[in-house]
C-alpha cells in the first residue's frame, strides 16, 4: 500500500460528529479511518454503478435492435456530400 500523503479536511456540526465517532469506536477504529473506509466504499460503488449500465435482457435486444438498423433521416448525410466552401491548402 503506498505511503498516505493526502490529507482530507472537512467540518461537520456536532451531532454528526458524535455519530460518527461512536461509530468508529464500536469498530475499535479511529474517526479517520472510519470515515475513509465508509468514503472508499461508497466511491467504488458509485463508480461501478456509472461504468455499467444494468437493463432488462428485453431491452438490451431491442438496443442492440436499435443501434443495428440504419438511421433513417439522411439530412447529416446530405449535408456531408455539399461540395466544402473552404479547402485546406
Amino acid at each position: 500500500m503506498a505511503p498516505k500523503t493526502e490529507r482530507i479536511e472537512m467540518r461537520t456540526d456536532p451531532e454528526t460528529s458524535d455519530l460518527l465517532a461512536r461509530a468508529a469506536r464500536t469498530r475499535d477504529e479511529s474517526v479517520s479511518s472510519f470515515v475513509l473506509k465508509a468514503a472508499r466504499t461508497e466511491a467504488d460503488r458509485v463508480l461501478a454503478r456509472a461504468d455499467r449500465t444494468i437493463m432488462p435482457a428485453e431491452q438490451f435486444d431491442e438496443m442492440m435492435a436499435a443501434l443495428d438498423k440504419p438511421d433513417e433521416s439522411t439530412r447529416l448525410a446530405d449535408i456531408a456530400a455539399r461540395p466544402r466552401r473552404f479547402r485546406r491548402r
